[in-house]
């Protein structure tokens, strides 16, 4: 039976919309920075002021939570997605920081293709978190995240292949394939929050 919107329900969606468009910020500045690689560490440090914008929303939530006898959704479910969505924003900029620490003097074409991929992804979860108020055409973004993080999965086999098969430095090995890795990591928390919806979407819908 679908739930009816009361104004108890209204301030955990409206948190969560607040959340999932700091993730997006978060997701916005990273490709910005890729694509336009200058003053990174800067464009890093911005990055971390917007995880812990992230972190608060994550505490607010809880602390709403923690006060509130009812809830519009499962209380656990809550919780999974208000802790999922702030992962992918710790994926963000850890990816961030390590670009800096690491030295990387120029982004990969991959690197930028995977940024605009996880940028996508998360775009379309903007899309699904908006509409779990009404419980309606969240799937479609869902689905769609899935398929991006699949694109993810290519891509990330594709230039583990390539760094072994033609980079020679055995330092830049490792520095671009935790790189890589964390990218998909990035990608698979993307993927985490679309089936977390899909499952408030069966218990609510």
């Amino acid at each position: 039976m679908r739930f009816s919107l009361a104004p108890r329900e209204v301030r955990f969606f409206d948190m969560f919309d607040a959340s999932v468009e700091v993730v997006l910020k978060g997701a916005r500045l990273f490709s910005e920075m890729l694509h336009d690689y200058t003053d990174t560490p800067q464009k890093a440090k911005a990055l971390k002021t917007v995880e812990l914008e992230g972190d608060q929303n994550v505490h607010q939530m809880m602390d709403a939570l923690n006060r509130s006898f009812m809830t519009p959704i499962d209380r656990d479910d809550i919780c999974e997605l208000n802790s999922a969505l702030d992962d992918i924003l710790d994926c963000v900029e850890a990816l961030a920081s390590r670009m800096v620490l690491f030295k990387i003097q120029e982004p990969t074409p991959e690197m930028c293709e995977f940024a605009d991929l996880l940028l996508e992804a998360v775009e379309h979860l903007a899309g699904a978190v908006h509409s779990l108020r009404k419980m309606d055409a969240l799937l479609p973004y869902c689905r769609e995240v899935k398929r991006l993080e699949n694109l993810g999965d290519d891509l990330s086999r594709k230039v583990i292949s390539d760094l072994f098969e033609n980079e020679g430095d055995p330092i830049r090995i490792i520095k671009l394939k935790e790189i890589y890795g964390r990218m998909e990591s990035a990608m698979d928390r993307c993927e985490d929050v679309a089936n977390i919806i899909e499952t408030i979407f069966a218990k609510n819908g």
